[in-house]
């Protein structure tokens, strides 16, 4: 059970005990004697495991799928995603109060801090960040804008992505084309929609980064 805890950030849940062949009551009497806290329905946390950033939102994608260990997992249990992934990769000032994940099939859980979104991600659409499954900045954009969320908001978020080098503008424009249309421009124009979206961010490289996204697939720098 220690094991298991120590590749997951110091968290077990109560399946995963179990599938090891423990009792449910070794589990209780380790709550009850303070070696294991609850951090969550049937998740617990090992005591003076140290620090872990993001507890809550890791404890929240580990009860996605309570019987799989966290080194098991691919894209069908679970990416984090949206706000969440935004503040993950450090991006943007959004708050992320609310968990949001995206799994490609319909699934409840009953949080009232946990937003679950439904769709299927090509490998291209996700990384690992921190031992967790997280969508890349480009997706991030792309799925904010399709959430209606404040265009300036998602500018500064492709901007912070676009300086620490996670993301290229001619990707970021590709990503967000499928909304050019929803948010006034012409369909597909993804080029004009991230010149806007930058524009709103203010980042005084917005020129560069437009100017790399226009130039022709191929063409290398003169």
């Amino acid at each position: 059970m220690l094991s298991l805890a120590d590749e997951q950030w110091g968290l077990v849940t109560s399946q995963q005990v179990e599938a090891t062949g423990i009792a449910k009551s070794t589990l209780a009497r380790q709550v009850r004697n303070g070696v294991f806290e609850r951090a969550g329905t049937g998740v617990y946390r090992l005591k003076g495991s140290g620090a872990v950033e993001h507890l809550e939102l890791r404890a929240a994608w580990i009860q996605l799928d309570p019987a799989t260990p966290a080194w098991e997992r691919s894209a069908a249990q679970g990416v984090v995603s949206h706000r969440s992934a935004a503040e993950l990769f450090g991006l943007g000032q959004l708050p992320a109060d609310i968990h949001e994940f995206t799994l490609p099939q319909r699934k409840q859980l009953r949080r009232s801090d946990v937003r679950l979104h439904r769709a299927r991600l090509d490998d291209a659409d996700w990384t690992r960040r921190g031992g967790l499954p997280v969508t890349r900045p480009r997706r991030i954009a792309a799925d904010l804008l399709a959430e209606r969320e404040d265009p300036g908001a998602v500018g500064q978020i492709i901007a912070d992505a676009l300086r620490a080098g996670l993301e290229s503008s001619a990707d970021v424009a590709a990503a967000v084309a499928p909304y050019a249309l929803s948010h006034g421009f012409r369909s597909g124009d993804g080029l004009g929609l991230l010149r806007w979206l930058l524009e709103l961010s203010g980042d005084p490289d917005q020129a560069t980064w437009i100017a790399q996204a226009a130039r022709p697939v191929g063409r290398g720098d003169a």
